[in-house]
């Protein structure tokens, strides 16, 4: 089975390499600066000069127009990740806007909170499920915390979906597990602080590691 694997918060070009040669299928690099992986539109610029046959992610959180334009000018990603509060009429804004996809982030904490994928699809083209952040963080993403998988079980969307929050290589199979029971080859995971040695540091050995337990596991499969 050939699941998506996105390393997001990157911000080195070691951190860059790494991922694409262990062969990520997603590069995401965040643009928020309340986070220890944000980086500039420059930076990424940089960061991705040299990067091919692998999709670059643009991450947002309630992004207007005008940083947008200062984003997609700058790095030309492939994919615009939303991970604020966006709407469905926003996301479909931002599609037209950008005529590029738009991977939608959704928090989940209890099952009723999957119900919010209905009002996104046919607009967006991605979705990704994140666990809703712990009291008090500033972040909407990479806090290291997990939402109860088994919540997933079952759930069907027309689109990609990749699963988020938490993850790291001492779960990456039970992850693997809760996307693969489809046998749906357009689902994945998303991991950041999961491959770091502190917030924000991108630990080199530790994403070869889980990009080498991945393909291990796909050649399993």
């Amino acid at each position: 089975m050939n699941s998506l694997v996105k390393i997001c918060g990157l911000s080195t070009p070691e951190s860059v390499r790494t991922a694409q040669c262990g062969g990520a299928t997603h590069l995401g690099f965040i643009f928020f600066p309340k986070s220890p992986r944000n980086v500039s539109p420059q930076q990424a610029a940089r960061l991705v000069q040299d990067v091919a046959d692998i999709k670059t992610v643009a991450v947002t959180v309630n992004a207007d127009n005008q940083f947008l334009n200062e984003i997609t000018e700058a790095m030309n990603p492939d994919i615009l990740q939303l991970h604020g509060a966006e709407s469905s009429k926003r996301v479909a804004e931002i599609k037209q806007r950008y005529q590029r996809p738009v991977m939608k982030a959704l928090a989940i904490r209890e099952a009723s909170d999957l119900d919010r994928i209905a009002n996104y699809e046919g607009i967006a083209d991605m979705f990704l499920l994140d666990a809703k952040p712990p009291e008090g963080s500033q972040l909407p993403g990479g806090n290291g915390v997990s939402f109860d998988w088994s919540l997933i079980a079952g759930l069907h969307s027309r689109l990609p979906i990749l699963l988020s929050g938490g993850i790291d290589q001492s779960n990456l199979n039970q992850a693997l597990d809760y996307v693969q029971q489809d046998q749906n080859d357009l689902i994945g995971i998303d991991v950041s602080s999961g491959v770091e040695s502190s917030p924000g540091v991108k630990d080199i050995l530790k994403i070869e590691k889980f990009l080498a337990a991945c393909h291990q596991r796909k050649n399993k499969d």
